[in-house]
Formats: structure tokens, C-alpha cells, sequence
């Protein structure tokens, strides 16, 4: 009688595409049941995927099974919804039902993995399946190192991946890229830089802009300069995230004059900062204890349209030392709370 029921109550909200999945289910045509899926799949907007996937899994009597495809299909729309735990569950599931897991498999677990130890888990789980890591996984688990300040490691993973022949794409370059920039490993980076242009792989605004982060991370804000300087020589235009990457390196370094100038150069260019700029040169100000120009810029914030978040209203509130600066503080934290009660 569930199934009955479930049954009508499916056709009543039957979407165009769950109808054309069921359809291709009585069919028993597999090719149309992955096409209705994946049709489903784009937006996040993935319930009649997970419906079909679900129906075929719990369905005895269909000769059709989810095969290698659809699992990946799964696997990938749970990871871009943030469902880690039901990727995880469905990886499991392969094993189970003997479906053949491959390197791309394993690659989808690892990309969504923050914590370097179970990247490098999977990572060997899938040799000791017998599969080669491909460009992706070495990218992954070189970033995994990367975010972990692991130097050793990420240059170890590097080497093998060269010694196997194994040649990143571009997005792979982009990928180790930021690996080393992540660690200020300078030199690695550069040659990263300088091997995608002998693989023909021209470096975009994004790798430009990694790059950059890695002489920043090194504390090396001269080459920064010169560096940034270089975008326009290779033919590019810096944007709000080549910007924001050097005004906060040089708040990061307390050059707060070249940081203004540099905030003052992207206006003049007719590129309107971000929160992430206004917040990193509040910070800059507190950090030197100077609470008026904290207060300018919190200001200057809420005027371009940006509402302070609340780590700039910590910022303001930690600075005000008189009974005058901390009324004012205050008032100010306060101001957008008060706005939404007008």
C-alpha cells in the first residue's frame, strides 16, 4: 500500500524530467535513465537525481543498476551541495555492490577532504587499489601538503610526479601553483610558473595572481612589486583580487603608506575594493593601535555600500581606549543593528 501510495504521489509532482527517468526505468534503458539524472543535476537543484539513483539501488526486479558513471554522478552533486557525508556513504556503496572504482573516483574524495591526513589516506588507498594517481591527484595532494605548511612533503609529491611523467593541465598548474604560494616556497613556485610556459600553457590572471601571493607569503614584498608590475608587461589586467592580494601583503609587512597608495592606484583605475580590502586595512590601523583611522575606514566601508562584518566591529571596539572612543565605537558597531529595527 506505501509503495502504491508513493507511487501516485510521485506522478502528481513528477517534474518533466523525473517523468522522462521513469519512463526510461520501465524501459529499462540506462543510457536515458543517466541522461534524465544528469539533466537534473545542474543548480544544485539534484532531489530527482538522488530520487532515481535511490530507486534504482532499493529495485530488485529492474535489471538496471547504477553503474560506475551514475556513482560519479552522485558523488560529485553530494561534494558541490557541501553533502561530504553522503559522498563518503555512496564511495562506500561502490565497494559494496562491486562497482569498479577508478582514479577519478578517488580524486572526487580527496577534492573535498580539508585535512592533509586523509587526503593522503585516500591518496594511498587508491595505490594500494593498483590505480595510478593521475595530474589531479598529485595536485590535490601537493595542495593538501601546501595548506598544512608541509614543504617536505609537497616537494617530495612533486618529484614523484615528474619522475612517473605524469605533465599537469592547466588548471593542475594553477592548482600546484597555490600549493607552494600557500608556503612561500618561492623558487618551487617559479618553476611551476615557468614549466607551464613550456608546456605551452600561457599563466592567466589567475596564476599571476598566485604567484604573486607567493612572494607575499615569503615576505618579499620588492619582488611582489616588481612582479605585479609585470602583469601588464605579459598583456593582463589586475582585478580586485590581484589588488586585494598586495594591499595585504602590505599591510601584512605595516607598510600602511604603499598599501593607501596601492588602494588609491585601484581607484584610480576604476576597480571598486571589496569587504575583504576595507576589513584588511582596518586591521592594518589596528594593528598600530590607531583607532581614527580605523574609525575613517570603517566609515568609508559602510559608505561604498559594505556593512561591516564583525570582525571590523571587533576591530573599532578593541581600539577605543577613552570613555569618548569607546562611546563612539559603539555607536558605531550598533548602527546597523539599529537600522534594521527603523
Amino acid at each position: 500500500m506505501k509503495r502504491a501510495f508513493r507511487s501516485e504521489n510521485s506522478r502528481e509532482h513528477a517534474t518533466p524530467c523525473s517523468k522522462g527517468v521513469s519512463q526510461a526505468l520501465q524501459c529499462h534503458n540506462m543510457v536515458k535513465v543517466e541522461d534524465g539524472a544528469e539533466a537534473a543535476a545542474p543548480g544544485n537543484k539534484f532531489k530527482e537525481a538522488e530520487e532515481v539513483f535511490e530507486q534504482l539501488m532499493i529495485d530488485e526486479t529492474s535489471p538496471l543498476k547504477p553503474d560506475q558513471k551514475m556513482f560519479h554522478m552522485m558523488i560529485y552533486m553530494h561534494r558541490k551541495a557541501g553533502s561530504y557525508e553522503k559522498a563518503r556513504k555512496i564511495f562506500s556503496v561502490m565497494a559494496e555492490r562491486g562497482v569498479q572504482q577508478s582514479t577519478v573516483t578517488y580524486n572526487s574524495l580527496m577534492s573535498f577532504e580539508t585535512n592533509y591526513k586523509e587526503v593522503s589516506r585516500i591518496y594511498d588507498q587508491m595505490q594500494r587499489a593498483g590505480l595510478k594517481p593521475d595530474v589531479v591527484s598529485y595536485a590535490l595532494l601537493i595542495h593538501a601538503y601546501g595548506k598544512a605548511r608541509l614543504e617536505e612533503e609537497e616537494l617530495a609529491v612533486f618529484e614523484e610526479m615528474l619522475d612517473a611523467g605524469v605533465r599537469p593541465t592547466h588548471k593542475a598548474y594553477n592548482i600546484l601553483l597555490d600549493a607552494f604560494a600557500v608556503s612561500g616556497m618561492v623558487e618551487q613556485a617559479r618553476t611551476v610558473f615557468k614549466s607551464m610556459r613550456r608546456d605551452r600553457f600561457t599563466p592567466d590572471l589567475c596564476s599571476h595572481t598566485t604567484m604573486l601571493s607567493a612572494y607575499i607569503n615569503a615576505s618579499d614584498m620588492d619582488s611582489a612589486e616588481k612582479f605585479f608590475r609585470r602583469l601588464r608587461q605579459d598583456g593582463l589586467e589586475p582585478n580586485v583580487v590581484t589588488y586585494g592580494t598586495l594591499i595585504k601583503g602590505y599591510a601584512k609587512a605595516n607598510y600602511l603608506k604603499k598599501m593607501i597608495e596601492k588602494y588609491e592606484e585601484m581607484q584610480t583605475c576604476g576597480i571598486k575594493a571589496n569587504q575583504t580590502i576595507y576589513t584588511t586595512i582596518m586591521d592594518a590601523h589596528g594593528k598600530n593601535r590607531d583607532f581614527h583611522s580605523a574609525v575613517f575606514w570603517f566609515k568609508e566601508m559602510e559608505a561604498r555600500g559594505f556593512p561591516p562584518d564583525q570582525k571590523a566591529k571587533n576591530i573599532i571596539l578593541s581600539l577605543a581606549k577613552t570613555d569618548e572612543d569607546r562611546e563612539e565605537a559603539t555607536q558605531l558597531a550598533n548602527s546597523d543593528t539599529d537600522n534594521l529595527h527603523v
